[in-house]
């Protein structure tokens, strides 16, 4: 399997999953995305029918209804990681919480790619198309505070001078 390929579960709105090989950057464009599946075939699905798209660590699970392992979907604290703390609301009522990065591509791309709650689970990121999200609210924009940049303020003049020493 070439490197450029990510394992990946895809739920669909349907509540039922495909498992398999997706690149691992532009796998979705002009409305669909082609998934290589475990037998080696090409399926093309439509972002229309999907719900999201786990990029795991691991197929075998051990639970066959829950195979992407997404426990938590909401964050305990405040996260630390720099990016865009967002909450999604889907189609079907699930609620999803995810780090998003800062970005432009949170306005140009077919979907929102998430850092999930609990990162030592064994989804990685998680990819959710537009046409399942029904509301986006941004929760925080969390900045690393090294990164930012210090203002210099301008010098500013003395209102009051010192009085001058008389001379002797």
């Amino acid at each position: 399997m070439p490197s450029g390929r990510k394992k990946a579960i895809v739920r669909k709105l349907s509540r039922d999953w495909l498992s398999g090989y997706l690149p691992a950057s532009n796998f979705a464009h002009n409305g669909q995305m082609e998934l290589l599946d475990l037998t080696g075939k090409v399926t093309t699905l439509q972002l229309d029918a999907i719900k999201w798209v786990c990029f795991v660590r691991d197929f075998n699970s051990g639970e066959p209804g829950n195979p992407e392992r997404l426990l938590r979907k909401n964050f305990a604290a405040r996260p630390r990681n720099e990016g865009v703390s967002l909450r999604l609301r889907l189609k079907d009522g699930d609620i999803l919480e995810g780090l998003a990065a800062n970005d432009l591509t949170l306005l140009d791309s077919p979907g929102v790619l998430l850092t999930p709650p609990d990162i030592r689970s064994n989804t990685q990121k998680i990819f959710v198309p537009r046409s399942t999200i029904t509301d986006l609210s941004i929760l925080a924009v969390i900045v690393n505070s090294s990164r930012r940049k210090r203002f210099e303020l301008p010098h500013q003049e003395d209102l009051f001078t010192a009085p001058e020493e008389p001379a002797e």
